[in-house]
């Protein structure tokens, strides 16, 4: 099979975090229009959790930050007033409701920023060139990447973010055998801000491979959701260390005894904050696996399966 674009995208990325974190200007301007405001964050899909990561990176630097999906601040608020501010996470920036959220913010008078890729329209803040797969990987880590900037701009001690290219160049050059999606359903698990590096790997394959794959925190596994695992799934605990360390392992641990294929992604040298970075590397590189796995196409949303697009393209996205 030729290789994916998505695969093409996934290799540019060590590359594309050291030119970005490198990259200061545009960040620290948009930095001085946030300081001392209530910031919404703002996206959907893969957007929406780089969102909440980016308000658990602004909190460090003291900040109000609070992540709200596009079409819920669209449709039912909170949205930003004049005394707010607005960071909109947009990999094109034609989204329905992401583009209605930042019209209302601009009638309202609050500050914007938009975070996208280049060329998107509006994009205050750039990260990388548009990519060619529907499955958005340099671009996601390319939004991360400005967020994280734009926290250390605001105050933030966010950790040593010289080695955070190296350290995702070796999650994806590193051997090791094909991650096969089980047969039933496939769970991801993580804690603090990584429960959304967790939902992403879910997201993520599910958008590339169509095996049906679903993520929690933690607790919320534990509280419900743990019921239904056993034998015929799998479970991926996201482990970027820190406070829930043990209680990730536990979950790991208890779902193994009932059957369970767990699958172990751990990062120990970067801190569990900046460790968002080579574990969303490492979620994407099972969704890609997956793919292949089932003979999916990853860069095709689904729609390389006949009657797929004529049922979903009438939904504006």
């Amino acid at each position: 099979m030729a290789t994916s674009e998505m695969e093409k995208a996934m290799r540019r990325q060590p590359a594309e975090l050291e030119r970005l974190l490198a990259d200061r200007a545009a960040v620290e301007a948009a930095a001085a229009r946030l300081a001392g405001r209530r910031t919404l964050l703002v996206g959907t899909g893969t957007s929406w959790h780089a969102a909440n990561q980016g308000a658990y990176f602004l909190r460090l630097a003291g900040l109000e930050a609070w992540a709200v999906q596009a079409a819920d601040a669209a449709l039912y608020g909170p949205r930003p007033t004049g005394d707010d501010a607005l960071i909109l996470l947009s990999h094109r920036g034609t989204k329905r409701y992401t583009s209605q959220v930042l019209e209302q913010a601009r009638a309202a008078g609050a500050v914007t920023v938009v975070i996208g890729g280049i060329g998107a329209p509006g994009a205050d803040v750039e990260t990388v060139e548009q990519e060619l797969s529907s499955a958005f990987t340099v671009s996601h880590l390319g939004a991360l990447a400005r967020l994280a900037t734009l926290a250390i701009a605001l105050g933030a001690d966010l950790g040593d973010l010289k080695p955070v290219p190296e350290t995702v160049a070796h999650v994806l050059e590193a051997p090791a055998a094909r991650f096969e999606p089980p047969d039933r359903g496939l769970g991801f698990v993580g804690a603090g801000v990584n429960q959304w590096t967790a939902a992403e790997g879910a997201l993520k394959t599910c958008e590339t491979s169509r095996v049906f794959a679903s993520a929690h925190s933690a607790e919320q596994l534990l509280h419900g959701p743990s019921v239904a695992l056993g034998p015929g799934d799998g479970l991926v605990v996201v482990d970027g260390g820190g406070a829930a360390r043990q209680r990730l392992a536990e979950v790991g641990e208890a779902s193994a005894k009932c059957g369970v294929r767990v699958h172990h992604l751990r990062e120990e040298t970067l801190g569990e904050t900046l460790s968002v970075f080579p574990l969303t590397a490492g979620v994407q590189r099972i969704a890609l696996e997956s793919a292949l796995a089932v003979g999916s196409d990853p860069d095709e949303f689904g729609f390389d399966v006949p009657g797929r697009q004529e049922a979903w393209d009438p939904i504006e996205l």
